[in-house]
């Protein structure tokens, strides 16, 4: 523990400079005691350019220097899908927390060795799957947990994105873990196991790119109850974006874009139709921030709304999809 626990402030290090660690730390804006205290990149002259827009935040010129900061509470991996459980085996082995992007890694294997890495560090780790941590999500909890719409019978949840539009390497790569799968796909299918858990059997086909990654990939999870999910994922066309829950009694519909701060409402079968507004503010990324500090502060090591044994079986449905379409990555040869 830092001695920053003591006062009021909780200083983060930021692995990796990319989109997503830049739309992190911007959302850390919206909470007045979380600071973006240092970044760390594989180049200085990257961290320093990336460490601008935070007025205080220190570059570092490689990881190794980030982690081993003092005055860092806690590390954001946010590096490409391939580099995650090094990464965070970095940070953790250096005794510090680590709230790390989803997908949490690239395999379960490699997801096991960082909760064993955690654990016999003694420090926190968590996936960053900001979605379980958001408003709408915890209403959504509430409906379920109230037995509202009964017995589920189905879930169906999409997430396609324009990605061709973007030339960025992490999408397309198989170096980098590349695809709709891994990037995209992991929404619907860490909605799937919130909603009901680990399915007992997984149905999965995909189209590939040119370059060897799925374009496109739908699953439908059976569990025993009889329920069935539904679950797609693109990477060539902007889809919905929707998520539907729905039960013997009414269903649960998430607004687009069903995985980030959005509307929802409950549709009840004997015609009641209650409607739960948005109107958040920001991207919604600091949310998970703030449950993590405040779990290190509680001395935690796991999240309660996401353990690492659930992110784990949410890794093992994403490899066995990749089993049966036959998504290897070079990083698994």
């Amino acid at each position: 523990m830092s001695e920053h626990h003591t006062g009021l402030e909780f200083r983060w290090g930021i692995l990796g400079t990319g989109g997503i660690a830049t739309a992190f730390a911007r959302d850390l804006l919206y909470l007045n005691n979380h600071i973006v205290a240092a970044v760390g990149s594989r180049s200085i002259t990257s961290a320093e350019d990336w460490s601008m827009e935070f007025p205080g935040c220190r570059a570092y010129g490689s990881y190794q220097e980030l982690v081993n900061d003092p005055n860092i509470d806690a590390i954001y991996v946010a590096t490409p899908h391939t580099f995650h459980a090094a990464h965070s085996i970095l940070a953790l082995g250096a005794g510090k927390p680590v709230l790390c992007e989803k997908p949490f890694a690239v395999n379960a294997p490699e997801a096991r060795s960082m909760r064993d890495t955690a654990q016999s560090s003694d420090v926190a780790l968590m996936e960053a799957m900001w979605t379980r941590y958001l408003p709408h999500i915890s209403k959504v909890r509430e409906i379920l947990a109230a037995g509202t719409i009964g017995t589920i019978i189905a879930v169906e949840a999409d997430h396609g994105q324009r990605l061709a539009d973007f030339a960025n390497p992490r999408h397309w790569e198989p170096e980098l873990g590349g695809g709709a799968l891994l990037d995209l796909g992991i929404y619907p299918i860490s909605f799937a196991h919130l909603v009901l858990g680990v399915p007992q059997k997984i149905t999965a086909r995909a189209s590939f790119t040119d370059k060897g990654v799925d374009a496109q990939t739908t699953a439908i999870f059976s569990y025993k109850s009889g329920a069935q999910a539904i679950l797609s994922t693109t990477l060539s066309a902007q889809t919905a974006n929707r998520a539907t829950i729905t039960g013997e009694l009414g269903r649960i519909e998430i607004d687009s874009v069903f995985y980030s701060p959005t509307s929802l409402r409950l549709v009840m079968h004997d015609g009641p139709i209650t409607e739960y507004p948005g109107g958040y503010q920001g991207h919604g990324l600091r949310e998970e921030a703030e449950y993590f500090s405040q779990l290190i502060q509680r001395g935690e090591k796991e999240s309660s709304l996401l353990s690492l044994d659930e992110t784990i079986q949410i890794m093992e449905s994403l490899d066995e999809i990749r089993r049966q379409i036959g998504l290897i990555y070079p990083s698994e040869k």
